[in-house]
């Protein structure tokens, strides 16, 4: 799996496309480029934290316009919906009972 260096052991492409289709997603290129991302970030931080990925997402999106446009690609929240695709745990406070996906 050389496109993706950082896949967590038992992650798949085939798994974030059948996660994606049950929830309405057609995977595009930048989808698959947040799934690397966080996929790395998450192969290097001891204990993941919502702000920190936030902060990386952050500058490495910044040309396309960061975090507003990853919200803009992925409605359902870059972080929550991004972790799911990537086969990662999504970090504490990432949904919000009472608002739904905030990150």
């Amino acid at each position: 799996m050389s496109d993706f260096p950082y896949a967590p052991a038992g992650w798949s492409v085939s798994d974030a496309e059948a996660i994606a289709a049950k929830e309405g997603i057609n995977l595009t290129d930048d989808h698959w480029e947040l799934i690397r991302a966080l996929q790395e970030y998450y192969s290097k931080a001891e204990f993941p934290k919502l702000r920190e990925i936030t902060d990386a997402l952050e500058e490495r999106f910044h040309a396309k316009g960061g975090m507003k446009y990853l919200h803009m690609a992925i409605p359902a929240g870059p972080i929550a919906q991004g972790c799911r695709l990537a086969g990662l745990k999504v970090p504490a406070g990432s949904i919000d009972p009472s608002f739904g996906t905030a990150a």
